[in-house]
């Protein structure tokens, strides 16, 4: 009969006590926050839908009844709301179903949290702003220059509206350990990288501050675990890299961090004419989190190392790596 007490007691033990529930789990800044959580004894739940994998809840936040069954199954302290429609040339052509799912998910989301007290995070864009006049606070005045910016500013609102204990965090651009190229604007240019046969065109216009997701990842579950504690941590929060460089620049350092040549990559300094109207320089400010004592900065070439070397094609780099 004791050796049946301590089993029990072990069990208690083994589950984390603080619960967090993150959408978009399936996504690349989704999948960096699930882990962080993960790993430092929170009971993580996730949630995606179109890419369902078995570790993940399959939810689709435009259904109501869904969301509210999770939430009140599931009953997190945390909610992280990673699941957005990111690319700006998707919100330009399917402009409702990027709106219902950027602003009205958002919307009721917050709703659901507010109804069982659970701390938001909503993440958000530094294409909010116009990029005229860098860097932005948070309490300047937004100015989205695209579609994009502006269903992300709308769904700050409705957050906000629905649940004033709610946190924002802007970020700019992400790149991470991805599953394709694709999944990031930084990273889907290794292959123009890689293939120097052939002259590539890169923006060198645009100024961005490219940030590791694992770094937002740590950003989330310091805001939370300060709020846990401290219920006056609410608002809007901007967290972003420090370095800033322009696709042509990131390409080059992407190429120097793998010692492949960079003399085929062209940069183009004119503002480009195709696609939905960027901002030139949306850098964020991010002492107020730093004040706060929370942050966390990969540099640039480490992180971009870590996330490509699985996509590099030349295998006599990879053996100098393992030999």
């Amino acid at each position: 009969m004791p050796e049946m007490l301590v089993e029990m007691d072990q069990e208690d033990v083994d589950i984390p006590s603080r619960r967090v529930l993150i959408t978009g789990a399936t996504g690349l800044l989704g999948r960096a926050v699930f882990k962080e959580f993960n790993q430092n004894n929170w009971n993580a739940v996730g949630c995606g839908y179109r890419r369902a994998q078995p570790k993940f809840e399959q939810i689709n936040l435009l259904d109501s009844v869904a969301v509210h069954e999770i939430i009140h199954d599931f009953q997190p302290h945390v909610i992280v709301h990673c699941a957005a429609e990111r690319r700006p040339d998707v919100v330009e052509s399917q402009p409702d179903a990027a709106s219902q799912l950027n602003v009205a998910a958002s919307g009721n989301l917050a709703k659901e949290a507010a109804g069982i007290g659970a701390f938001l995070i909503y993440i958000s864009t530094d294409y909010v702003f116009d990029g005229t006049n860098p860097p932005y606070k948070e309490t300047d005045i937004p100015n989205p220059l695209n579609l994009y910016g502006k269903t992300k500013l709308e769904g700050e609102k409705a957050v906000l509206e629905n649940n004033d204990g709610a946190a924002i965090l802007r970020i700019p651009v992400l790149y991470g350990e991805v599953e394709r190229l694709e999944e990031s604007a930084v990273t889907v240019m290794f292959d123009k990288v890689q293939f120097s046969n052939k002259s590539a065109n890169m923006d060198h216009w645009q100024q961005r501050f490219p940030t590791n997701v694992k770094d937002v990842a740590t950003v989330c579950r310091q805001l939370a675990e300060k709020r846990m504690l401290d219920p006056s941590v609410k608002g809007t929060f901007h967290w972003s890299g420090n370095e800033q460089m322009t696709k042509y620049e990131m390409a080059c350092a992407i190429a120097d961090a793998f010692n492949l040549p960079s003399s085929h990559l062209r940069p183009i300094t004119d503002c480009p004419v195709m696609g939905a109207l960027r901002p030139r320089n949306a850098q964020l400010d991010c002492s107020k989190l730093e004040m706060l004592g929370i942050g966390q900065r990969t540099p640039f070439r480490a992180g971009i190392k870590e996330s490509l070397w699985p996509f590099l094609v030349d295998k006599r780099w990879r053996q100098t790596v393992f030999h």
